[in-house]
């Protein structure tokens, strides 16, 4: 590394944790949990009355998103659908609807088996350790940290549709390092995808690890930087950071 790190922030999705299945399986199953707990709120319309011309709340919620990287919960855009159909929801049965469509899709994400031993060793190592995911859901979000067993490792957690901007944002970055009163040049992300993780932590000034196995493009426009280093593993990051 360029600097001694005394903060690694890692991403959640396809970095300490792996998608087992294709999501084809898993929308639909989730689009019907949430439209059970509509339908018992009292919501009579069909689905295509709410969706348009998309499959589901999914598809929506990635219509939603700001080109400015504004990031909206999935409940409130589920709010403004509904309230354009003349529904007003209680904010606790909207929270159950969405909570009811996540349950099927935590099923498909598992933990790296080198996340929980990586983590293990950097805190052995004296680091603090946080968390920065770009999350629609903040409570989603939260029980997959539990199920990956994150939680007793990880001092600070940020998702984006609670903070209200995503990776690359600069602001996301620099609220954890304002949290931990670190310098940015002595914090690194570690993150799979290049453009939110590793472009987004350099233009703070905090270095990076851009970790392939799980990445999307692994030929990435690298015109606004490289990372400091390149992984394929968790596991290779305890001896960089040494």
């Amino acid at each position: 590394m360029q600097k001694p790190v005394k903060l690694v922030v890692f991403d959640l999705g396809s970095t300490l944790m792996y998608e087992k299945d294709p999501w084809d399986s898993y929308f639909p199953r989730a689009d019907d949990a949430l439209w059970q707990v509509l339908r018992r709120a009292g919501v009579t319309i069909e689905r295509g009355q709410l969706y348009n011309d998309q499959p589901s709340l999914f598809s929506i919620y990635g219509q939603r998103r700001g080109d400015d990287l504004s990031e909206p919960t999935t409940a409130g855009v589920l709010d403004e659908l509904l309230q354009d159909q003349g529904y007003h929801l209680p904010k606790d049965r909207l929270r159950e609807a969405v909570a009811a469509m996540f349950a099927v899709t935590q099923e498909n994400w598992l933990p790296e088996e080198d996340a929980l031993p990586t983590l293990e060793r950097l805190r052995q190592d004296g680091l603090h350790l946080c968390l920065i995911s770009n999350a629609s859901d903040d409570d989603n979000t939260q029980a997959l940290i539990d199920k990956g067993g994150f939680r007793p490792y990880l001092e600070y957690i940020v998702a984006s549709a609670t903070f209200g901007k995503r990776k690359p944002h600069p602001d996301i970055f620099r609220s954890v390092l304002d949290h931990f009163t670190v310098p940015a040049e002595q914090a690194v992300m570690v993150g799979d995808d290049y453009d939110a993780d590793i472009n987004g932590a350099n233009g703070v000034g905090m270095q990076s690890i851009w970790i392939t196995r799980r990445a999307y493009n692994r030929s990435p426009d690298k015109a606004r930087g490289v990372p400091t280093a390149t992984v394929s593993t968790l596991a290779e990051i305890p001896p960089l950071l040494s």
